[in-house]
């Protein structure tokens, strides 16, 4: 099993950065596939970002490619998203995800074994 537990969220103006981080822990969390989904209000799921076992391959929603950086850090078992130049768009909850197995470039909700409860994310224009 693996349990993940998002924190970071807030209430920021357009422009602005926030850092989300997602707390691992279980005994295959290694051999998982991280990645980053939102939902805002009425609409579905959406993938963010995803990146490998490793740490070496990574991949992004189109609209927030420049902006967002999925990082994770194996020792520490947590995985970041780093997120600059934040526009009224971006905001939902924001949802850490775990693959068993993954490649780091699966970004189809039913692809993720795992979820966090979610952190919300608000972006005032």
């Amino acid at each position: 099993q693996v349990q993940l537990v998002e924190s970071g969220g807030g209430l920021v103006q357009a422009g602005g950065s926030l850092r989300l981080s997602c707390a691992a822990s279980g005994p295959t969390i290694r051999y998982c596939a991280m990645g980053w989904f939102r939902q805002a209000p009425g609409k579905d799921r959406e993938f963010v970002a995803t990146v490998s076992q490793n740490g070496a391959r990574t991949y992004y929603l189109d609209s927030v490619k420049g902006r967002f950086t999925i990082s994770r850090d194996n020792a520490k078992n947590t995985v970041d998203l780093q997120m600059n130049n934040l526009k009224p768009d971006d905001t939902a909850v924001y949802y850490c995800a775990a693959r068993l197995w993954g490649s780091g470039s699966e970004t189809m909700k039913d692809q993720y074994n795992y979820w966090g409860q979610g952190t919300q994310v608000t972006v005032s224009s």
